[in-house]
């Protein structure tokens, strides 16, 4: 019997993979990977077989009960079969139910934890998601809910957080707009959208909620997240600040 291990890929780029995931891939026999994995990142599992099981919102997508079977049927026969995903395993990646269908199988599984997007994007636009006396809670949220599952309240965490961060939103920013603005958001809440975050073609819209829908008709189709919150205000207040500290310094 083998192990399966389920693998954060990361946000994008391959050199943010932990050194754990680069020397399991380097062991993987077989290797189940999402839709945005990297082609390098790929490249370090040079003796495995690669299948695509991806999910991309819109698009034909693998069915989870199908992933689910493949992993125990592949660790019935190989000794080290991982499950790549993109950012980190444990957020909004499905990790739980293929977990709970390895554990019904009794199938041996690790989790390598990876960079998530929200991290990357904060990390592209220099902004740190909490702060001292201004944010001290983050709400990692998604406004997607799949048929048959239960009422998705995202807005109430978002309203309820200093920082958040809105995963698979880009395709639903007039509905997200208008139900936080309708909920008592501030129009003028500073936001920002980071699409194919740490890649070579990263987009960074900035603007307010108000501006959310014209923003996301700025983007081309890649990964995106929504930051919104003051400390995005603070971050791109402080550089004029600093300036004319310098310049009333200069005077004196």
């Amino acid at each position: 019997m083998g192990k399966v291990y389920l693998v954060g890929a990361g946000p994008g780029a391959s050199d943010l993979l932990t050194l754990r995931a680069a020397e399991i891939l380097k062991r993987a026999e077989l290797v189940f990977h999402d839709s945005l994995v990297h082609p390098q990142t790929l490249a370090l599992a040079a003796r495995a077989r690669k299948i695509l099981v991806g999910k991309r919102s819109g698009r034909h997508s693998t069915a989870q009960s199908f992933i689910n079977k493949r992993l125990v049927d592949a660790a019935r026969k190989h000794a080290v079969v991982v499950r790549l995903k993109g950012g980190d395993p444990l957020l909004f990646g499905r990790a739980q139910e293929e977990i709970d269908a390895l554990r019904r199988a009794g199938i041996d599984f690790e989790i390598v934890p990876g960079v998530t997007a929200a991290t990357a994007a904060g990390a592209e636009l220099g902004v740190s998601l909490t702060r001292r006396g201004l944010a001290r809670h983050v709400a990692f949220v998604t406004p997607r809910a799949g048929q048959g599952e239960r009422k998705n309240d995202w807005a109430a965490s978002v309203l309820a957080a200093d920082t958040a961060v809105i995963y698979m939103g880009a395709g639903l920013a007039e509905e997200i707009s208008t139900e936080l603005i309708a909920r008592g958001k501030p129009k003028a809440t500073p936001l920002a959208l980071v699409e194919s975050a740490t890649l070579p073609g990263r987009r960074i819209l900035r603007g307010t909620l108000a501006d959310l829908p014209a923003l996301a008709l700025g983007t081309g189709g890649g990964p995106a997240v929504v930051l919104l919150g003051e400390v995005l205000r603070a971050a791109s207040a402080e550089p004029v600040l600093a300036e004319k500290i310098e310049a009333i310094l200069k005077r004196a």
